[in-house]
C-alpha cells in the first residue's frame, strides 16, 4: 500500500509548465494555473512557464531546451493530447523521450475512467524521461490536470512516498550519459 513516510524529509523539485494551445492566452490558461497552484501548494518550485501553439517542432524544441536546463527536474505540459489533427503534443514528447513511462498513461486512464467513464479512451496522456528530466503530457482540461496531479504526480513527485517514487531515482536518470 502506498503511503507518505513522515520520517523522510520532503525534497522539492523544480518544475516547468507548458500549455499547448492555439487559442489560450496567459489570462485564460486555467489548466496551467491549476498545475501551478497544485505544484506550489505541494512545496515544489515553478521555474518556467510558457504557452505555445499546437506545432510539433516548436513543442519539441521547448521540451529539449528545458531538458538541457540543469535547473529543471520535471516538465508538465497540458493540451494537445487528443485525437484531432492539431493534437501533436504526444508526438512532440515522443520526439524527445529517451524512455517512455508506459504505465503513466495506463494509470492516468484508470483514474480518468473513474471520473469520465469511457470518454477516457480519447486521452493520450503520456510520460517519459530525457536527459535526466521527467516529462509528462496531460490533457488540456483543468479537470484532467487536477486528476493527474492529485492521483498520480502529487505522490510520485514526493520523496516521502513509499514504496517508491520518481524523486528518489531522479539523480540516476542520466547515469548512462555520465558513463565513460
Amino acid at each position: 500500500m502506498s503511503r507518505i513516510d513522515d520520517s523522510r524529509d520532503f525534497v522539492p523539485v523544480r518544475i516547468a509548465v507548458l500549455t499547448v494551445s492555439d487559442t489560450r492566452t496567459a489570462a485564460e490558461d486555467r489548466s496551467g494555473d491549476t498545475l501551478v497552484a497544485r505544484l506550489t501548494e505541494a512545496g515544489h518550485s515553478l521555474v518556467a512557464r510558457a504557452i505555445l501553439p499546437d506545432e510539433r517542432t516548436r513543442i519539441a524544441e521547448q521540451l529539449r531546451a528545458w531538458v538541457a536546463d540543469p535547473g529543471i527536474d520535471v516538465v508538465i505540459s497540458t493540451g494537445g493530447t487528443g485525437l484531432t489533427g492539431r493534437d501533436v503534443t504526444v508526438e512532440a514528447h515522443r520526439d524527445v523521450y529517451e524512455k517512455e513511462i508506459e504505465a503513466f498513461a495506463t494509470v492516468f486512464t484508470m483514474v480518468s475512467m473513474q471520473k469520465i467513464g469511457t470518454s477516457a479512451v480519447q486521452s493520450r496522456a503520456t510520460g517519459g524521461v530525457a536527459g535526466g528530466t521527467y516529462l509528462f503530457a496531460l490533457p488540456g482540461s483543468p479537470g484532467a490536470c487536477k486528476d493527474a496531479w492529485d492521483e498520480i504526480l502529487k505522490f510520485q513527485l514526493d520523496y516521502r512516498h513509499r514504496p517508491c517514487n520518481f524523486v528518489e531515482i531522479l539523480p540516476r536518470l542520466d547515469e548512462h550519459l555520465r558513463r565513460k
